[in-house]
């Protein structure tokens, strides 16, 4: 497609090995588990307001499809294993598997997704890494809101009110918040390495 890096850690550490790329998995994993704690409850739905998409988003575009996933998937595990990683320091099976899995689930998903479309140049605009990280939060609340809709026997439009609508304003502002990140960064390490 063009000259440069696929992804941003292509970028910075273009010869990285097995224990870099570990060491951003995990980093990635643990940014999450940080957002995670900066949660509020709005009272009427068990699933909690919090910060994880934004770096849910950051991490499948600057480590790219494998290693996004692989770092949304180590935070998933950690956190069934009881590393208190989930939202308010919740952790372990009965959590996952409650009304919130889903959306845990379609980090996984969406790092991968946002990954794979950042190799393919999505993340070095502001238009298109603003498509790109609401591609990856549509397949966050596809999954959050199936997920939760089985959990607690609700129809669609409960499911949507509980599980949807009351995140929209918020997770729009932080999907333009890292669109604008990439970019930039992106134009910062031209800058370091011209």
């Amino acid at each position: 497609m063009q000259d440069q890096a696929a992804t941003l850690r292509l970028a910075v550490l273009p010869r990285s090995g097995l224990l870099t790329d570990a060491l951003l998995v995990a980093g990635g994993a643990g940014l999450v588990g940080l957002a995670a704690q900066v949660s509020f409850h709005l009272g009427y739905t068990p699933v909690p307001i919090t910060l994880q998409t934004f770096p849910v988003l950051l991490v499948g575009a600057a480590l790219g499809p494998i290693r996004g996933a692989a770092s949304l998937t180590l935070y998933l595990l950690l956190g069934i294993a009881g590393v208190p990683l989930y939202s308010e320091q919740k952790h372990g099976w009965a959590v996952f598997s409650g009304a919130t899995g889903g959306y845990i689930v379609g980090f996984v998903l969406a790092a991968a997704l946002v990954g794979w479309l950042a190799e393919r140049g999505w993340d070095r605009k502001f238009s298109s890494a603003v498509a790109s990280m609401l591609s990856g939060s549509v397949v966050i609340y596809v999954c959050g809101a199936v997920w939760l809709r089985h959990y607690l026997h609700l129809n669609w439009a409960n499911t949507l009110e509980d599980g949807v609508y009351p995140f929209v304003p918020f997770d729009l502002v932080k999907l333009y918040l890292a669109a604008a990140t990439l970019p930039s960064a992106w134009k910062l390490v031209a800058r370091l390495k011209s």
